[in-house]
C-alpha cells in the first residue's frame, strides 16, 4: 500500500550521518513539523541537523490528504465545548498562521497548490444541528462559515458548512521544497538514523541507532514523542484510517471543493490532476490502531462506499495513515516535560496536521529563539476539562484491559482448558500467504507470518510497553493495540512511539 504521494521516481538522497558531531539543534522526525522547524531556526543562523529513521514523508505527511483548511469537520464546536472562546480563539488563530505561512511559502518557492471551497456536510438530518453548532463556533472566532443546502456532490445531503478558498496541495512537493531550501542554508537531512535517547543537558547528548551526537536543543517531531518522560502515550489515543485514489468513468468528475462527512465512519473527498486526468481521493473508515478485526475490511469499506456513488471507479492507488488524537482535543507543541528546558515537540493534530504542523513549527521554533506568540502562549496554558479528564480515563482504562487480554489469551492457549496444565510445545505454525499469528511457544508469546513466501518468527511483544501484537491484515504489518506502534513483517520499527525493532522469537 502506497500513497499517491510517494508513488514517483524520485529518491531521497541523505546527508552523511557524523557521530561525534555538535549542533545547534537535532530535530527528529522529517515529516512538516520537523522541516519547517528546521528551516525556521536555520534562517535564525543556527546549525540543524533533522534525523529521519526512514525518509522525508514517510510516515504521516506522506500519507494524509493533503488539506491545508481552517474547516475541520466539526472540530471548532468540539473544542468549544471543552474550552472558553478564548482558548477557541487562540487554535483558530494558530491554524490560520499556519495555512498563511504555508501558502506564502509556496508562493514563494513556485510550488503548485490549488484553491478549493472546503465543506463539512451531513448525510443525515441529524447531522444538521452539528453544522449549525460548527458555523456558530467558527463565525465567533472570525471565519466566514455559511450553511448552504447544496455541497455540489453527487449524492443527496441534508446541508453543509462551507469555507471558502481554503487549499490542498501535494506534501511531497512541499517537504522536497523544504529540504533543499535547509540544505541550502546549511542544514543538514539524515535519512535511515532513528533517534531513540536524548540524556543530558547544556549540550544534549542525541543516542541513535547508529551512535551519538551533541546538541544544545532537541526537538522531536515524531508524530507522537518517542521519549516516555512526558507520557504523552497516555494521552494520546492513535488512529489508522483509509485513503484511495480512484479513477473515474469518463463522464464523471470529482466535486469542485474539499469535503468531509459530520457522520462516521467519516468520508473525506477531493480532487488530485495528475498526468492530464482528475482522479478523486477519498478517504475515512478509521479506527483504534491494533483493534479492529479486519483492516483490510475497513478498506475494503471505503472503497466499497465511493463505488457506490461513483460506479465504475477504479482505485489507482490505496493507503493509509496515522494520526493521533488528544484525549483533551487541543494539540501539544513547545517544551517537552522534564526535559530540563532543552528538549521540544510537536504532536496531536487530530487529522488536521496540514495547518496544525506549520503552527507548532512557528511555536517551537519561537521558544527556542526568545520569540514570543500570544496563541502559543494562550493554547499552552489551557486547562483540561472534565470531559477531557474522562477522555483520558477511559482511554487508558482501555489500555490497560488490552493488555491484559492480549497476555490472558496468549496464556489460555498454553494451558489444558479441563486442568489448566501446559500443553505441550505446538508444531511450528506456518500461516498462509499474508497472514500473521500470534501463539504461545513455551512461556513466550511468538508473532508468525508469511509473506512474498518468506515465514518469520518474532517475539509478539512490543517493545514500547510490552502489548501483545496485531497483525494488520491490509499492509501486512504487525500494530500494537496500546499505544499505536508498528513493525513490518520481519520486525522493523515502522512508527509510533517504540524505539527498537522487535527481535527474533526466543530472543526477547
Amino acid at each position: 500500500m502506497t500513497s499517491i504521494w510517494l508513488d514517483r521516481s524520485e529518491s531521497f538522497t541523505s546527508d552523511p550521518f557524523e557521530p561525534g558531531s555538535s549542533y545547534d539543534t537535532v530535530v527528529a522526525g522529517a515529516g512538516l513539523t520537523g522541516l519547517v522547524t528546521a528551516l525556521l531556526l536555520a534562517r535564525s543562523g543556527q546549525n540543524v541537523l533533522v534525523l529521519e529513521a526512514r525518509y522525508p514523508g514517510a510516515v504521516t505527511t506522506g500519507n494524509t490528504t493533503a488539506k491545508v483548511t481552517l474547516l475541520q469537520g466539526t472540530f471548532l464546536s468540539q473544542l468549544a465545548g471543552q474550552y472558553s472562546q478564548k482558548q477557541v480563539q487562540a487554535y483558530v488563530d494558530a491554524n490560520r498562521e499556519g495555512q498563511a505561512w504555508l501558502l506564502r511559502y509556496l508562493d514563494e518557492h513556485g510550488v503548485a497548490y490549488q484553491r478549493r471551497d472546503a465543506y463539512t456536510y451531513a448525510a443525515s438530518p441529524q447531522g444538521t444541528e452539528k453544522l449549525r453548532q460548527e458555523v456558530s463556533a467558527g463565525t465567533t472566532a472570525g471565519l466566514e462559515m455559511e450553511y448552504v443546502r447544496d455541497a455540489g456532490l453527487p449524492f443527496p445531503v441534508h446541508g453543509a458548512v462551507r469555507l471558502a478558498g481554503q487549499a490542498q496541495i501535494h506534501p511531497l512537493e512541499v517537504l522536497d521544497t523544504l529540504v533543499a531550501d535547509l540544505r541550502s542554508r546549511g542544514g543538514s537531512v539524515v535519512g535511515g538514523v532513528r533517534l531513540q535517547d536524548v540524556t543530558g543537558a547544556g549540550p544534549a547528548t542525541v543516542h541513535t541507532d547508529h551512535g551519538t551526537v551533541t546538541a544544545n536543543e532537541v526537538v522531536l517531531a515524531t508524530g507522537i514523542p518517542v521519549l516516555d518522560r512526558g507520557l504523552y502515550f497516555a494521552k494520546l489515543k492513535p488512529s489508522r484510517s483509509y485513503a484511495a485514489a480512484l479513477q473515474l468513468q469518463e463522464d464523471q468528475a470529482p466535486p469542485p471543493g474539499m469535503y468531509i462527512s459530520v457522520e462516521q465512519p467519516t468520508h473525506s473527498l477531493r480532487d488530485y490532476e495528475v498526468d492530464g486526468r482528475r482522479l478523486l481521493l477519498v478517504g475515512g473508515h478509521g479506527h483504534h490502531v491494533g483493534r479492529a478485526r479486519s483492516e483490510k475490511h475497513h478498506l475494503g469499506s471505503l472503497l466499497d462506499w465511493a463505488v457506490q456513488h461513483y460506479p465504475g471507479a477504479v482505485a489507482t492507488h490505496t493507503w493509509s495513515a496515522q494520526d493521533y488524537m488528544p484525549t483533551n482535543l487541543m494539540p501539544f507543541f513547545g517544551k517537552f516535560p522534564r526535559g530540563k528546558g532543552h528538549i521540544y515537540f510537536g504532536t496531536g493534530y487530530s487529522k488536521w496536521g496540514m495547518t496544525n504542523a506549520v503552527a507548532a513549527a512557528v511555536g517551537i521554533s519561537a521558544d527556542i529563539l526568545g520569540g514570543n506568540v500570544p496563541w502559543a502562549d494562550t493554547i499552552h496554558r489551557r486547562v483540561t476539562s472534565p470531559s477531557g479528564a474522562l477522555s483520558a480515563v477511559a482511554l487508558n482504562a482501555g489500555v490497560a484491559a488490552k493488555l491484559a487480554t492480549g497476555w490472558g489469551q496468549v496464556a489460555a492457549e498454553g494451558l489444558r482448558k479441563d486442568k489448566a496444565e501446559p500443553v505441550p510445545a505446538a508444531a511450528p505454525m506456518v500461516p498462509a500467504e499474508g497472514d500473521g499469528k500470534v501463539y504461545r511457544e513455551g512461556p513466550k508469546p511468538v508473532a508468525v507470518s508469511t509473506v512474498a513466501g518468506t515465514t518469520c518468527k518474532l517475539s509478539a511483544v512490543c517493545t514500547h510497553m510490552g502489548g501483545i501484537l496485531h497483525w494488520n491484515d491490509s499492509e501486512l504489518t504487525w500494530d500494537c493495540p496500546l499505544h499505536g506502534s508498528r513493525f513490518t513483517n520481519e520486525g522493523k520499527l515502522l512508527e509510533g512511539p517504540a524505539t527498537k525493532d522487535l527481535p527474533a522469537a526466543g530472543k526477547a
